[in-house]
Parts: structure tokens; sequence; C-alpha cells
């Protein structure tokens, strides 16, 4: 059984077309939500750079089997290149800002490879962001994998 781990990390604009945001959603509303997809894009990419800036240096995960991932960790699978993603995309998001705190929950689609092994899943997510010094970062996601 293939355990994921999706924190639940691309420009705001073509982010915030993929989410679809609802209507009336604030600005750091719309932010926070492209924060999470651009954290999707850049693990489908394999781009550190991009990570290290949107997760926060306290990050971890919680993962569909409940284990916890820290960012080292995380960092570690991409440099590994195992799972590797063909799709990994947020939709169906909604967030909620509390001044310098968002919560943004969803679903995230994957479909790649782990272990050799093809793999596509769903799985609700729920991130925790902190925006500090104007620049929002997750600083923990949770995940739970949807049934087929």
């Amino acid at each position: 059984m293939i355990t994921f781990r999706i924190p639940c990390l691309v420009a705001v604009a073509s982010a915030a077309l993929l989410i679809n945001p609802a209507a009336g959603a604030s600005v750091a509303e719309k932010e926070a939500m492209a924060v999470t997809q651009a954290a999707c894009d850049a693990f489908r990419l394999r781009d550190l750079a991009a990570l290290e800036r949107l997760l926060a240096p306290e990050f971890n995960l919680v993962s569909t089997s409940a284990e916890v991932q820290s960012r080292a960790q995380a960092l570690q699978e991409v440099r590994d290149g195992d799972p590797q993603y063909e799709r990994f995309e947020n939709h169906d998001m909604t967030a909620r800002v509390y001044g310098d705190a968002a919560v943004v929950q969803g679903i995230t689609s994957l479909k790649g490879r782990s272990g050799g092994k093809p793999f596509a899943v769903d799985v609700r997510f729920t991130d925790t962001l902190v925006r500090v010094n104007g620049r929002w970062s997750i600083v923990v996601s949770h995940v739970t994998r949807m049934p087929p």
C-alpha cells in the first residue's frame, strides 16, 4: 500500500485559474490558496528552490498513514525523485484567513509513480499557513485518502 505524503506548493495568476475560488474570496484567501497550488506545482516539477520558499522551516505533514514527515524529509523525497508526479493539482478549495494565519482545505488529485508502481488518488487536505513579512508559507499539511 502506498502512503501519500502531500503538502499540499507557479505564478499566482495562473494558480488562480486552477483554484476557481468562490465568488467573494478575499485577496488574502486567494493568495493562500495560490500558495498551496504553487507547492503542488513545485512537488510535481521537483523545484526545490520553490519548495524552500513555500514550506516554512518548521513545516510538517501528516500523511494518509498518520506518519509525521518533516520539511527535510519532504525535500529529500524530491531530491531522490520518488514519488514522481504526472498530476498534482488542488481543486474545490476554500480558505479562511485569521490575521497572519490561514487555513486552506480542498481536494488534491494525484497521479504518478512511487516505488516503480503507478498510482492515482484523490486526497482531502487541510493546510495551515502563516504570513511573515508579507509572504505566506505552509506550516502544517494534513491529508486523508478519499474513497475511490
